[in-house]
Order: structure tokens, then C-alpha cells, then sequence
């Protein structure tokens, strides 16, 4: 995980937002783990344990394409990163939703991550026309 520095006073509200949405996602990750690395009685593996994954992999990667979107000059560059974003929060919301279907109590923590990740959205609409 990537540290983030003590002085939050001058990083954008959408950064604080993803930093949030990345702790909430990797907590949300440790507590459904352990219900699904459990073997099945097919002897597989829950498949739906890659998603864990995947959801703290997303969100670690919403703070970079934020610094990078905000520190490029020109607008072609800006919008770039201003893409990988929206795909991010889309893959991310997807992933959300294979979740839902798991069985496992963690999984009524998933709302949280939606309800923050619809707020993130709104501040990025925000900020896309601040840039």
C-alpha cells in the first residue's frame, strides 16, 4: 500500500476520497477473505476471492492516475488519466456487484464502498471541470 502523507491539508478532496475508498476497500478485502479461501467441496478454490483482490488493486490505483491527472500540463495528458479514473470506478462498482452474490456475512459491507464510491463520482465530475 502506499503511504500517504500526514499533511492532508493540501491534497484535493477527490484524493482524500480515494485514499478513503482504498482503506475501505482493503479492509472490506481482509474480512471476506477468509471466507472465501477456504476450499470447496469440489476441491477448488472460491473464485470469487480473485475480486477481493481486485477491488484493493482498483482502488490503490485511483490515487496515481489523481497526482498524475493533476500535475499534467496539457489537457490531452490530463484527460488521459481522467479516463483511467472513470474506468477504475467502473470496474470498481462492477466488482462491487460480484461481491453482492458471494456467501458471506463481510459481504453487507460492500454498500459502504458504493455509497463512498458514488460520492467519489461526484467529486470527480467536480473536479474534471476544475482541471
Amino acid at each position: 500500500m502506499n503511504s500517504v502523507s500526514t499533511n492532508n491539508e493540501h491534497i484535493s478532496p477527490i484524493h482524500k476520497k480515494a485514499i478513503e475508498i482504498l482503506t475501505l476497500s482493503s479492509q472490506i478485502s481482509n474480512y471476506l477473505v477468509p471466507d472465501l479461501a477456504n476450499i470447496q467441496s469440489n476441491g477448488f478454490e472460491d473464485p470469487n476471492i480473485y475480486f477481493t483482490g481486485d477491488i484493493v488493486q482498483q482502488s490503490n490505483s485511483l490515487v496515481p492516475e489523481i497526482v498524475q491527472a493533476e500535475s499534467k500540463y496539457f489537457s490531452e495528458e490530463r484527460h488521459q488519466h481522467l479516463l483511467s479514473i472513470s474506468h477504475l470506478t467502473n470496474v470498481l462498482d462492477k466488482n462491487c456487484d460480484r461481491l453482492e452474490l458471494i456467501n458471506s456475512n463481510g459481504k453487507e459491507f460492500l454498500p459502504l464502498l458504493r455509497k463512498e464510491l458514488k460520492k467519489f463520482r461526484k467529486l470527480q465530475h467536480i473536479w474534471m471541470l476544475t482541471l
